[in-house]
């Protein structure tokens, strides 16, 4: 089971040269991708040097390393997850699945990333965030909206709906959920902000699509020093308050019960599991 994801860095399967890197690097998930990054001419090469790969990418990080097969529907899918076994990965990230039944064909024990990123997969991204072996969903705005024909904005508004349905399912069954990936990777301040509104919609972590991305996304999805101190204050003042036979306090101005004391436990339990690590406030 994934306990943590606030950042996942993606390299092509068959780029050793960036793959390479990933032992240097803070990551909280990495994967060799055989999607997208890898072109299909290439493929069957990356499949064939896949064992080899994994372990150069996986260096130290143990329970880290995953690797990302084409769609159920593919003619690569079943070569894909062949090789993709074969090469003991920590996990497998499955591109472009639609219905629970595509994680159902990769037959595997090993915790799987399912991508929604189609109209059809926001439509039953309840049934695939459920599905048996998933531990983390993630959103991919891109190819989402390219196939509803949608304008792609910096605010995204075009693509709000979709990527709320995919975090709320992400939740509903218990699992991690994944941001969409901010293709510009030069611009950190553009990556923040886009980080800052998936952390507010409730996502876990961000893909990352390049190396400089994962500090942004490690920093982003950890508590600030003040939320932590604030969570904190708010525990201690509400343990008392319990002692006192009070289960509603009014805290520092605010009303305090149940569900602000379950969001500060939460807090600190983020804290916790970033290794003590927080972002400052600005």
């Amino acid at each position: 089971m994934l306990m943590i994801a606030r950042s996942l860095l993606y390299a092509p399967a068959n780029r050793p040269d960036l793959f390479g890197k990933f032992p240097r690097l803070d990551a909280d998930l990495f994967v060799l991708d055989l999607e997208d990054g890898t072109p299909p001419a290439e493929r069957p090469r990356a499949r064939e040097d896949l064992p080899g790969s994994v372990v150069a990418a996986r260096g130290d990080h143990a329970g880290r390393l995953f690797v990302r097969v084409n769609p159920a529907d593919s003619a690569d899918f079943d070569e894909d997850v062949r090789a993709a076994k074969a090469a003991t990965p920590d996990g497998l990230v499955v591109a472009k699945v639609e219905q629970a039944d595509d994680i159902a064909r990769l037959q595997t024990d090993l915790p799987v990333i399912a991508g929604i990123e189609s109209i059809k997969g926001v439509v039953n991204a309840m049934e695939i965030a459920a599905a048996e072996g998933v531990a983390a969903v993630y959103f991919g705005a891109e190819d989402f909206a390219t196939e509803m024909g949608a304008r792609r904005t910096a605010e995204g508004f075009e693509v709000l709906y979709a990527r709320s349905r995919v975090v709320l399912a992400a939740k509903a069954a218990r699992v991690l959920a994944l941001d969409q990936v901010v293709l510009d990777f030069r611009d950190d301040a553009r990556f923040l902000q886009d980080a800052g509104t998936g952390r507010g919609l409730g996502y876990d972590g961000k893909m990352c699509i390049h190396p400089r991305q994962v500090d942004l996304s490690n920093t982003a999805f950890a508590p600030t020093d003040a939320e932590i101190d604030y969570a904190r204050r708010l525990l201690a003042a509400y343990e008392a308050a319990e002692a006192r036979g009070q289960a509603t306090i009014d805290f520092e101005g605010r009303m305090v019960d149940g569900p602000l004391v379950k969001a500060s436990q939460a807090v600190l339990r983020a804290a916790e599991m970033s290794g003590g690590d927080s972002r400052h406030a600005d």
